[in-house]
This record gives C-alpha cells, sequence and structure tokens, in this order.
C-alpha cells in the first residue's frame, strides 16, 4: 500500500514587502553595535544570498491558525471530500497563534483543534493534534499520515503548514529579512494507483546542532532582554545542511529504486537559494551527475522563507502552473526535502 496527496491547497497572504522596505530599518550586530555600511549593502549582499526579493506577511486580523484553515478548506475542495471522513488533523507549526502585535505564543487549544473548529467539523473521531518539528514539520507530517494510513488507523488525513514568522523576528537582525508567513495543507489517502509515497527518510541531530537555531534576545540593548525572537546561527546551518541533506536525500531515493537521471522534480524547503542549490548540486555530485535545469522549482524569491508553508505551497503553486517555466506531468517522479531547527532532515519520494 501507498499514500498519495489527493488535495492540495495554500494561502499566500496579500501583504507584500520588498527589500527596499528595509531601508529605514536599524540593523545592529550582535553586540548592539551598528553596521559600518548601509543598508543598501545589507539588503544587496542579503538578495545575492537567499535569492529573496519580496516575502509575505499575514494580514493583521489573522493568525497561524486562520491561515491554516483557509489552505485546508483549499485541500479538502480540491480533494472533493467530504471534511467529515478526516480521520486525523496534523498540524505542523512552531511558534503557535501570534497575534500581530503581541509576542505571545498561543496554543491552548491546539491549533489543528482551532482548524477542526473552523472546518465546522462534528465528527469526534477526527483526531487533531499539532507537531512541532521545525521547518521539515509539513513532511514529517505527511510521513506520520502515511504511517496512520498503512497501519489502518486511518483512511484520511488533512496535514498542515502554516506560520507567521513576522511576529517572532528582532527587527534589528538582519536575519528577519529571511522570513515570512503562510500556509499550506493537503488531503493525504491511500492510494490504488502507482501514483504516491515511494520511500522516505527522517532524522534529527541534537549532538551538536540542537541550537543551531533557537530563540534569543533582541541585538537592540534597550529592548526587554526577556523578550525573545528567532535566531540562527547560519553559518552553521549551512555547512550542517550542505554536509547531511544531500546524503539523506540519496539514502531516500536508494531505497525507492529509483534512478537519479528518472527524477523530474525535487521540492525543496524554500529556505535560501544559494543553500538550496548547493545542497542539489553536491545530492547529484554524489551520483556522479550534474542537476539538470529547471530541476528544482523556486517560490523563495517572491515568496520568503515560511518554513513548514513553504514545500506544500510550492507543490501547490507547481500544480496549478504558477511557476514559471515549471510544470509537472503525470507520472513525473518528485523529491521532497526538508531541513530545520532541530536539527531535522527529512525526504520522500513521491510518484505524480
Amino acid at each position: 500500500m501507498k499514500i498519495k496527496i489527493t488535495g492540495i491547497g495554500s494561502y499566500i497572504p496579500e501583504k507584500k514587502v520588498s527589500n527596499t522596505d528595509f531601508d529605514k530599518h536599524t540593523f545592529l550586530n550582535e553586540d548592539g553595535t551598528p553596521f559600518a555600511y548601509p543598508n543598501e549593502v545589507v539588503i544587496n549582499k542579503f538578495k545575492g544570498i537567499t535569492g529573496i526579493e519580496h516575502r509575505r506577511y499575514a494580514e493583521d486580523q489573522y493568525t497561524s491558525s486562520d491561515l491554516a484553515y483557509f489552505a485546508s478548506q483549499k485541500a479538502i475542495d480540491n480533494a472533493g471530500i467530504d471534511p467529515e471522513t478526516i480521520d486525523y488533523i496534523i498540524f505542523a507549526h512552531n511558534f503557535g497563534d501570534v497575534k500581530s502585535g503581541t509576542i505571545q505564543s498561543d496554543i491552548l487549544p491546539s491549533l489543528a483543534t482551532r482548524v477542526k473548529n473552523k472546518l465546522q467539523i462534528k465528527n469526534p473521531k477526527c483526531v487533531a493534534y499539532d507537531i512541532l518539528f521545525g521547518c521539515p514539520g509539513w513532511i514529517e507530517g505527511v510521513l506520520q499520515a502515511n504511517a496512520f494510513i498503512k497501519s489502518g488507523m486511518a483512511k484520511r488525513c488533512l496535514v498542515i503548514g502554516a506560520e507567521t514568522l513576522s511576529r517572532v523576528v528582532d527587527v534589528h537582525d538582519r536575519d528577519s529579512m529571511i522570513y515570512s508567513d503562510g500556509a499550506g495543507a493537503s488531503i493525504i489517502e491511500a492510494s490504488d494507483d502507482e501514483s504516491g509515497m515511494l520511500s522516505y527518510e527522517s532524522a534529527t541531530y541534537a549532538a551538536d546542532e540542537a541550537g543551531y537555531l533557537f530563540f534569543g534576545k533582541s541585538y537592540n540593548p534597550d529592548l526587554d532582554p526577556d523578550t525573545r525572537y528567532i535566531k540562527m546561527f547560519g553559518r552553521k546551518i549551512y555547512e550542517f545542511a550542505l554536509s547531511q541533506v544531500p546524503a539523506a536525500m540519496k539514502s531516500c531515493l536508494d531505497k525507492s529504486g529509483i534512478a537519479i537521471d528518472d527524477v523530474q522534480k525535487i521540492l525543496i524547503h524554500q529556505a535560501n537559494e544559494k543553500m538550496d542549490e548547493a545542497i542539489i548540486h553536491r545530492f547529484y555530485k554524489l551520483h556522479g551527475k550534474t542537476p539538470p535545469k529547471d530541476v528544482m522549482p523556486m517560490s523563495i524569491h517572491e515568496l520568503g522563507n515560511s518554513s513548514v508553508a513553504t514545500v506544500p505551497t510550492l507543490f501547490d503553486l507547481l500544480i496549478r502552473g504558477k511557476i514559471e517555466n515549471q510544470e509537472l506531468h503525470k507520472g513525473d517522479i518528485l523529491i521532497f526535502a526538508s531541513v530545520g531547527a532541530g536539527m531535522n532532515i527529512n525526504a520522500f519520494v513521491y510518484r505524480y
């Protein structure tokens, strides 16, 4: 038995924030001192590394569970199912519902429960829960759905990835320009044909890597040191990703029995354009190959890094023909892969 994605949907906030909108920001070094060069230089360097030109922020009246509800409704409609037949709602996020203008995370009740309520699902046997797995959370949710369906515990699952990272960033940290908001959702069911998941890989590296992404104080010493924001050791994450992600992807592909030349697309977490490109090149190098043109669709240039939402949103955009010079065909082999806080890595090979 295999599982497949029978419905997909995403919510991309309308509020677009361009790199030039950061012109007047006061960016500081970790020790609180100002940069020795103007913001124009900071922004140009940032774009050269990450590829990001724009990102989307959630409208003030919405939280992560709202974005998730919008994406879930689209996925349910796309699958053409009755939501009362959903056995599990698995919601991947990292920071809960953070209301605009506040700093407190709200996860009571769980965000999955909130989505179930918004969808007005009455069935008590539809079990709703959240998972915290960093940026790879949506893929991990799909792997959990796979386990539930294969074990007979479920026939149909709703797997969601949603986040509002714009509300947990330190505006004085240049890394804040990376992050964005959004949601992606998917309906997962058993496959009765050749399509579906062929293999998977998942791992947590925590001996030395657990603190690569963390909550820390603002770089502005005048702000409350007990108020925490998302922080990262970018160079360590880059080196970790390049050393571990390609190997995990290779292991996953090897288990599928699919040759690398038969892979049409790689949908990788939209974290950083240069890092993603380096991962793909190293993955192909492990097979003695170079990556073919257009094997890696990208959305980061316009949407930024919305954490758990990037991969399902990318898949939704790709299916709907919304990514320039990219398309999918029945039978195409895809690799989904992600890396993020934990440090966690996962991937699965999928026949479309």
